[in-house]
């Protein structure tokens, strides 16, 4: 880690500032330090489709790794005040050379991406917009939380319908209406205590 701090730069974002674009070229993977980016694609008819968020620890740009001529297919906003370490491409094949855990590390972060992206597509395909309600509340509930945790959605609800493929009054409907059923309780407009997830499960 020494050795790769006396490479890396870093990048203070303000909240809304942009890390970069799509189409841009890209030779860095950036690793979020600090804050919150929201990844996003936009269509040629400019809507937008939320693809992740990024939390400290995580990273992005794997592309310029092994692609000298790669680009951005996606946008990257800083939803918090966020830091971000840069690492450029010729200095990250070095230490994928003479570290190879860092490559093993990298290979697990990008399958579970491909996996979390097939599982995406398939919901957005074929699950009605309640059922992908539901099961993105039980992805999020922490372990050991019992059967009635408290949720904390980690993007807001208008990025929740983008994610989930639908749009922000759709999500409003169902969570009112999951509400009205007595499976949760809005605590705030992040926070929803389900009731009983069991019940909630069976339910989907």
């Amino acid at each position: 880690m020494a050795i790769i701090a006396r490479s890396a730069k870093s990048r203070h974002l303000k909240k809304g500032e942009i890390l970069f674009r799509a189409n841009e070229g890209g030779d860095t993977l950036y690793i979020i330090h600090s804050g919150k980016v929201r990844m996003y694609h936009l269509s040629e008819s400019g809507k937008e489709q939320l693809v992740r968020i990024l939390n400290p620890g995580d990273f992005t740009g794997e592309l310029a790794i092994f692609q000298a001529t790669s680009r951005h297919e996606n946008y990257a906003e800083a939803l918090l005040d966020t830091d971000v370490c840069l690492i450029k491409r010729e200095d990250l094949q070095k230490y994928l050379v003479d570290y190879p855990q860092i490559s093993l590390k990298i290979l697990s972060e990008l399958t579970m991406r491909l996996k979390e992206s097939e599982k995406q597509t398939t919901q957005v395909a074929i699950e009605q917009v309640e059922n992908r309600i539901i099961s993105f509340l039980a992805e999020n509930v922490g372990q050991d939380s019992g059967n009635s945790p408290t949720v904390t959605l980690p993007m807001t609800k208008k990025d929740l319908a983008s994610y989930l493929g639908t749009t922000p009054e759709t999500i409003s409907r169902k969570f009112k209406d999951l509400e009205e059923r007595g499976l949760i309780e809005q605590l705030s407009q992040k926070t929803i205590k389900i009731v009983d997830l069991d019940e909630l499960l069976l339910d989907n």
